[in-house]
């Protein structure tokens, strides 16, 4: 967890009252609704009203905000805001990850394949992000996130990871997004790097939703149930093609060749030109989710999620391709009545995940000529391009991480992560890429675990301090070790994080 969440939050929910936690999504709807109806009360009488928060409005004794309060004294711990007027407003704040340490392994972009793991000994950029955060009018808040990173070869890439509209208005406990965002599945993809518990991302979620994680442009409406407890349902449909879309429409892609080679193998060894389109409604990308949380102490919170993510895959021309992901995630968090300023605390998180992957039928000899191509795979057995049938593949995967916050500002972490799957048809024969090496396996989908203890120092909640170790152990590669030191700073002060 970075540090302007871990202390940020901490501080945002011990403002309220233990007993109201499972409402604050009920409370935040109806307070957004007040809101709304001052604004648009305002834009008649011309008075100035200040955004509320629920502290405030719980506190039915407070005198009413004036005009002069909008201009009270900044902290450093408040958003950087610049109000258009009384009806928005914008928060800007700006958080950099970077990275230091060595790996015992030769290929370590091959072996921290998370789009903001360290990629090299030495030291990584991994995740410089501007978060633009604000309400847009009476009806919507918008946030964007522009994130930036730095190759191991020099190259600064830019990236929009979000920028979306969130409905405040809706009847019936509503809300609506729509945009680019992250996907909400299970609890790693929809968050950003910085409150993760962990120097690098778990492995299921590479192997899932590929370093970057599942997202894309689209649309999600959501549920708050009327239940005494926080329940949720969302649905999800966005684009399901890009690198933001492995498992669907996407390339995958994976080095097969030596540090000069740079051309990807793509997954379950369909070549990615058989991507085709949008013909229909059904092509594109489906995450429903559900989530519920209850209190099963004064001093513990449980969190219950599933998740799924539906769509048409690149491996094969025929309308049977498609991907299916199934998620569960659980999450719990004990911390005492009497804790000081958020610890001591201890949190477990666990995700699961199964992927069905419908391959298509596909042969390598493209142009039909029987004869072996530069850039086709040749089948060892036959000496002609590989031709694979349509199967459907299996992986899964799984994390488990503890985190224990044993004093303030000081958590000691240590994650288990786990993927294999069933060997497919296609694997069962020899096979050679551009005249290269023998292979059978293909190296997107073979199983590896790793075991990652950390310990992080929190100085303040604008930075952190985090050394962490993992013992890689790779199915036809071995065993590697590597050491990693992460430090952050924030400006500014970000929205809080869901729990």
């Amino acid at each position: 967890m970075g540090a302007s969440s871990l202390m940020a939050q901490e501080s945002d929910l011990e403002s309220l009252k233990r007993s109201l936690r499972d409402q604050q999504k009920i409370i935040e709807s109806l307070m957004r609704k007040v809101e709304a109806l001052e604004l648009q009360q305002a834009a008649v009488t011309n008075r100035p009203v200040e955004p509320r928060n629920i502290a405030t409005a719980l506190n039915t004794n407070a005198a009413p905000a004036g005009a002069g309060e909008i201009a009270k004294r900044w902290s450093p711990s408040d958003p950087l805001r610049l109000i258009g007027s009384a009806q928005n407003y914008i928060n800007l704040s700006f958080d950099a990850l970077l990275a230091a340490g060595s790996s015992t392994a030769q290929d370590i972009e091959a072996l921290q394949p998370g789009g903001h793991d360290p990629k090299q000994r030495g030291f990584t950029v991994q995740n410089l992000e501007t978060v633009f955060e604000g309400k847009v009018d009476p009806y919507f808040r918008g946030q964007a996130n522009i994130v930036m990173s730095i190759t191991p070869d020099g190259e600064t890439i830019v990236e929009a990871e979000e920028a979306y509209l969130e409905s405040m208005a809706l009847p019936w406990n509503l809300q609506l997004k729509a945009g680019q965002y992250l996907t909400e599945f299970g609890r790693i993809n929809p968050s950003h790097p910085h409150t993760w518990g962990f120097v690098d991302q778990p492995l299921v979620n590479n192997e899932m939703f590929g370093g970057d994680g599942l997202r894309n442009p689209g649309a999600r409406l959501s549920w708050l149930m009327p239940t005494p407890f926080f329940a949720e349902i969302g649905l999800s449909i966005q684009n399901s093609q890009g690198e933001t879309a492995t498992s669907f429409r996407s390339a995958g892609g994976h080095s097969h060749g030596g540090e000069e080679e740079e051309e990807a193998l793509p997954f379950a060894l369909r070549h990615p030109d058989n991507d085709r389109g949008v013909r229909n409604f059904g092509d594109m990308l489906f995450a429903p989710r559900f989530q519920t949380s209850f209190e099963a102490t004064d001093a513990q919170t449980v969190l219950l999620g599933t998740s799924a993510a539906f769509g048409p895959n690149a491996s094969g021309a025929a309308g049977d391709s498609r991907t299916q992901i199934y998620g569960v995630d659980a999450t719990w968090k004990w911390k005492p009545v009497n804790h000081a300023g958020g610890f001591p605390f201890v949190s477990w998180q666990t995700e699961a995940m199964l992927r069905r992957y419908r391959a298509g039928a596909f042969d390598w000899d493209e142009n039909g000529n029987g004869a072996v191509d530069d850039g086709e795979l040749v089948d060892l057995r036959t000496g002609l391009p590989a031709s694979f049938g349509s199967e459907t593949l299996t992986d899964y995967g799984v994390y488990s991480q503890l985190l224990y916050g044993f004093r303030k500002g000081w958590v000691a972490g240590l994650r288990f992560d786990y993927i294999w799957g069933e060997e497919g048809d296609y694997e069962k024969f020899g096979k050679s890429f551009n005249g290269g090496p023998a292979f059978t396996t293909d190296p997107l989908r073979d199983s590896r675990w790793r075991v990652s203890p950390n310990l992080s120092w929190y100085p303040t909640e604008f930075s952190k301090i985090r050394l962490q170790y993992n013992y890689d152990d790779r199915s036809h590669i071995g065993i590697d070790h590597s050491v990693w030191l992460q430090l952050e700073f924030l400006l500014g002060a970000h929205a809080a994080h869901k729990f």
